[in-house]
């Protein structure tokens, strides 16, 4: 479904930040997402770029926090920042723990487990809908597309990167969860959301997807990752050296930066951000 909502707008470095709602066939809810569609937009389509934001964030946190337009209108960058979850009457909340804060958590798979299974098809969602709504209305160049994320957002942005290589010409992450599997965050919401068959969960986990051989792999574009050695997450959550191992094993690209000091937050992400802008446009644009 391609027809949207749009909520609110405002001027940005010369471009615009619409915030948009439609409904989404994939989770059966309506859906909001954030556009930044830049000045260069005028004379022509732009790559997209998307971006998946992490526990407890909304549409509204990347385009906010970030710092994000000002070097993607400089660089003739679209901006795509989805919600993290379907939300609305008759939608559970994610489940358990630290997920029962209401907000959302839905890791950007698509649930096969009740009671998650009817709205909780984020995986979907992305490559989908969101897709179709965002080309059918805005000057995106499809055939331009990137994506990259934080935290939760982080694992997507690998997961639904490294395996639609024909979709996303560019990945990068700041602070992903990149071994779920390892770690209790994943554990929890690959239990509740894919059932108990860890095997279930390999493809959901950008570790063992690497891991598990890539066609090609010391040929595809290079991955950008940034982590925070101060981040309180690293040791039990996040775990990016057994990734960056996978990606050794096999020859996979990946950049790994380590930045002492820097946390797991908004204030670590904005200090980076102009970088990674900079690692998709390189090969977005050529």
């Amino acid at each position: 479904m391609s027809a949207i909502e749009i909520l609110s707008e405002h001027r940005s470095y010369g471009g615009t930040v619409s915030f948009c709602r439609h409904i989404s066939a994939a989770t059966g809810t309506g859906m909001t997402f954030a556009v930044y569609v830049p000045p260069a937009a005028q004379e022509g389509t732009v790559p997209v770029l998307t971006w998946l934001a992490g526990l407890t964030c909304t549409h509204e946190t990347f385009m906010i926090k970030a710092g994000a337009q000002r070097m993607a209108a400089a660089l003739g960058l679209m901006l795509v920042a989805p919600d993290t979850s379907p939300r609305g009457e008759g939608v559970p909340d994610a489940p358990g723990g630290a997920y029962d804060l209401g907000l959302g958590a839905g890791f950007y798979l698509d649930a096969t487990e009740e009671p998650w299974a009817r709205h909780y098809r984020m995986a979907s969602y992305i490559l989908e809908d969101l897709p179709a709504a965002v080309f059918a209305n805005f000057p995106g160049d499809p055939q331009a597309q990137g994506i990259f994320g934080h935290s939760m957002g982080g694992h997507g942005a690998l997961t639904l990167g490294l395996g639609n290589p024909d979709r996303f010409k560019s990945i990068s992450a700041f602070a992903p969860i990149a071994a779920p599997m390892r770690a209790p965050w994943g554990e929890k919401a690959f239990t509740a959301y894919l059932g108990p068959d860890r095997e279930a969960w390999k493809a959901h986990d950008a570790t063992e997807i690497v891991g598990g051989g890539i066609e090609n792999a010391a040929m595809r574009p290079k991955i950008l990752i940034d982590q925070g050695l101060a981040d309180p997450f690293l040791a039990e959550q996040l775990h990016p050296d057994l990734f960056a191992a996978a990606c050794a094993r096999v020859g996979y690209p990946l950049e790994l930066r380590r930045h002492a000091g820097y946390d797991h937050g908004y204030y670590f992400i904005s200090t980076f951000m102009a970088d990674h802008l900079r690692h998709h446009a390189a090969l977005l644009k050529g």
